[in-house]
């Protein structure tokens, strides 16, 4: 698809993200050989708990996920490449894996969605490479005894998400989504990265970026309000703009009310089904999450909508049930 296509669509309707994958993945009970194949087999670190592996170990598994997704109602589906970059996965000592995660990653998602438009070819379906945020922070050191410190570099961090998202273009991806931002350097490094990456390739297409709140701060972890994540992130030419994580749509509301004032591109959010209870589960009902959201649809905050950590196709059923009733937020200064 085009970024064309997908403005297209963003311009008429309000389009469905999917939901959670390791929500899901859970549910599948796998064990440590489900995230081994040949070529892994004999690899001498524990890879159970590396769900980015089983798009090639598990492409079974993967493939049914996003199958559900698309059939409760989803417009773009996440590839299962979160944790796909040689930073993250060097704490599985498979930096040399990262090309094959992040393809396959995008190749099963697309086949997925492929699926689904020519059993409806006048509905779009997009696949979005999921791009994490890696588990390091440029802006803040691990080491209280050391603030000067910084476990990964700018460029380090550029490498790493250029290389990811070459797999995810080859593989198939329509759109980039740099994802759960909560170093704002991080995020620009990726960006950085893509932006450098189409100028080298002349081959451009959509890029969503999204933040995470921590808490009710308001703030990302870093430090920075939602306004200033925006500023700091306005100078790329940005499909979307939103927020994802952390907590659930009642209390991310107010949040993305300044992001719909102010942002110069179209607004996702994919909140978590509620807030976790104490055994860090998540216990509100897709109803619940609908009701909810609902308050967002009647503002006008959203064009993208979707579910983030204890959200399964119920919910983005219930979602996209709700969302069908409602205009998408209006970016007429955009547009024109």
């Amino acid at each position: 698809m085009s970024k064309a296509d997908i403005r297209s669509e963003l311009a008429q309707r309000i389009l469905i993200l999917d939901g959670a994958m390791g929500t899901m993945i859970q549910r599948y009970s796998l064990e440590e050989e489900d995230f081994r194949n040949e070529k892994l087999k004999d690899h001498d670190h524990p890879l159970k708990g590396n769900n980015d592996l089983l798009s090639f170990t598990r492409p079974d598994v993967i493939k049914a996920i996003h199958t559900e997704y698309l059939a409760a109602g989803a417009d773009i589906i996440e590839t299962n490449t979160f944790s796909g970059t040689t930073i993250a996965q060097a704490d599985y000592r498979l930096e040399h894996m990262v090309y094959d995660i992040n393809y396959y990653g995008a190749k099963i998602a697309r086949d997925a969605a492929d699926e689904f438009m020519k059993k409806d070819p006048s509905r779009p379906r997009f696949v979005a490479g999921a791009m994490g945020p890696t588990n390091r922070t440029a802006s803040i050191s691990p080491d209280v005894n050391d603030p000067g410190y910084r476990a990964v570099t700018f460029d380090e961090l550029a490498k790493a998400y250029k290389d990811q998202a070459i797999a995810l273009i080859e593989g198939g991806a329509d759109i980039l989504l740099i994802e759960t931002i909560f170093d704002t350097l991080n995020s620009k490094a990726a960006i950085y990265a893509i932006m450098e990456l189409f100028e080298e390739t002349g081959n451009e297409i959509p890029v969503m970026v999204s933040a995470t709140i921590t808490d009710a701060s308001g703030r990302t972890l870093s430090g920075q309000t939602t306004e200033a994540f925006l500023i700091s992130v306005s100078h790329a030419p940005l499909l979307s703009v939103g927020l994802n994580c952390a907590l659930g749509a009642k209390e991310l509301r107010p949040y993305l009310q300044v992001l719909a004032k102010e942002a110069p591109f179209f607004v996702s959010a994919y909140p978590n089904a509620g807030l976790p209870n104490e055994f860090g589960q998540y216990d509100e009902t897709p109803a619940q999450m609908a009701e909810q959201i609902t308050e967002f649809l009647e503002e006008g905050l959203v064009n993208i909508l979707g579910g983030c950590c204890g959200s399964t196709p119920d919910h983005i059923k219930a979602m996209a049930e709700v969302a069908a009733k409602f205009a998408p937020r209006k970016l007429e200064e955009v547009e024109a």
